[in-house]
């Protein structure tokens, strides 16, 4: 992509209204842009981002077995009445009337709308277990939106749902998604420790928080140093193996982690001190067990081996993708800007061309960019016509994982500069070489 031709309105000062790292960021980088108290319009450079999250997160729901379908947004308020939320949600939920009066409601979550899908269409406890899931904007009236897509109203959501005929298959089921949260997090870069949660307003009596640990974390949590080195299921796992995948569940809760709401003083204080872990961390997944809460009063069953009706377990597993975007930028930044992991960046290099007009930089730049290209790489051609200073601050601030100056004084001799933005290490190479390098 040539940067002449493309939409990145980068702001020069920061928004007043920016209170956290990433909403800065976000609206410097012109990732986005606040459309109304927390709503925002995902630009092209965010979008970028924001998709190759969902792409990762697919591909993790689809390995472990889950069923991805798109339940729609606006959902009839006769639903949750069945289940006995409507009422109870409180003013996060953005209550409206359609053109015939009818209650209807811009859905914050889809518990009571899968179930009624689910008793439709299934019978027998034979066509269990089933999980499905969509990945779908969601609306929370919250009363005060605040840190941009941290704490948002509208958002967008992964939200899958599993079926099993008793508490023995959920459990299983539990930990697919568990095993997956681990893999998924990590291949996006971050480093997840899952700590048992409160499970909030949906209810259930089985919950995890997955928490990345970020100095600029909305909350105080707890854990023991040893999580920091756990390793985490490659891609061979066996999601179907009930003993390997409750093994790697018991691991990676065999140890003391807390958020500060279920933190217990005095089990983290018996801890030896050298593996104390007091940080503040950000929730970026919540998977929860609740057994028969929406089945039974929506009458969601099936027909057991002893020709019995029984409802059916379920559980609940949600990740938010736009949330990720600022997540992940809280963890991986420093004072130039963003430092994006490579497997979510929106371009995988970046062409500065430092004498635009030229001819042999013009070249050179124009050479590199179609063998880029042409190898797959995504590249960011920056083909405009201002000082070098500002293009290496631009390039910093977006975070491309790897930047390529090419000027006058190093073609003279035949070389490029490669600058690794993560650690911000330089070496001079031939174009030939910087071409190998960057499409490895």
């Amino acid at each position: 992509m040539r940067l002449s031709r493309y939409f990145l309105p980068i702001l020069r000062e920061t928004p007043k209204e920016a209170e956290i790292v990433s909403h800065r960021l976000m609206l410097r980088a012109g990732m986005m842009r606040q459309e109304a108290a927390g709503i925002y319009a995902f630009l092209p450079l965010g979008l970028r981002v924001l998709q190759k999250i969902n792409a990762i997160v697919r591909e993790e729901q689809n390995r472990s077995g889950a069923i991805e379908m798109l339940m729609p947004t606006i959902q009839p308020a006769d639903l949750w009445r069945e289940s006995g939320r409507y009422e109870a949600y409180g003013k996060e939920m953005l209550r409206i009337k359609d053109r015939h009066e009818r209650d209807m409601l811009f859905g914050p979550t889809n518990e009571e709308m899968i179930t009624e899908i689910f008793r439709a269409y299934v019978r027998s406890y034979k066509d269990l277990p089933l999980n499905l899931y969509h990945i779908q904007w969601k609306f929370r009236d919250e009363v005060r939106p605040r840190f941009g897509l941290m704490r948002g109203r509208e958002f967008l959501m992964k939200d899958a749902y599993s079926f099993d005929r008793d508490q023995a298959g959920a459990v299983h089921s539990y930990n697919k998604m568990f095993v997956a949260y681990l893999r998924t997090f990590a291949r996006l870069g971050l480093k997840s420790i899952p700590m048992r949660a409160e499970s909030g307003p949906i209810g259930g009596n089985l919950s995890h928080e997955f928490i990345i640990l970020a100095d600029t974390g909305e909350s105080e949590v707890y854990c023991h140093k040893d999580y920091l080195d756990f390793a985490v299921p490659g891609a061979d796992v066996n999601f179907d193996n009930i003993a390997g995948l409750q093994g790697i569940v018991d691991k990676w809760t065999s140890l003391y982690a807390a958020t500060s709401e279920k933190h217990d003083a005095a089990n983290f204080a018996k801890l030896p001190a050298d593996k104390q872990v007091s940080a503040r961390g950000i929730e970026v997944g919540h998977i929860f067990y609740f057994g028969t809460k929406y089945s039974e009063p929506m009458k969601a069953v099936v027909a057991a081996g002893d020709g019995s009706e029984k409802p059916v377990h379920m559980g609940s597993y949600g990740i938010g993708p736009s949330r990720l975007v600022a997540a992940i930028i809280e963890a991986s930044h420093d004072e130039a800007g963003i430092i994006w992991p490579e497997a979510v960046a929106p371009f995988h290099a970046a062409i500065l061309n430092l004498k635009q007009g030229d001819a042999a930089t013009d070249a050179a730049c124009e050479q590199l960019y179609r063998d880029l290209s042409a190898k797959g790489v995504e590249v960011l051609y920056n083909d405009i016509d201002e000082r070098a200073g500002a293009k290496f601050a631009a390039s910093d601030l977006i975070g491309v994982p790897w930047q390529v100056m090419v000027g006058p004084r190093g073609l003279a001799d035949g070389k490029v500069e490669v600058k690794k933005r993560a650690d911000g290490s330089r070496e001079l190479m031939s174009p030939a070489a910087a071409l190998d390098r960057l499409s490895r």
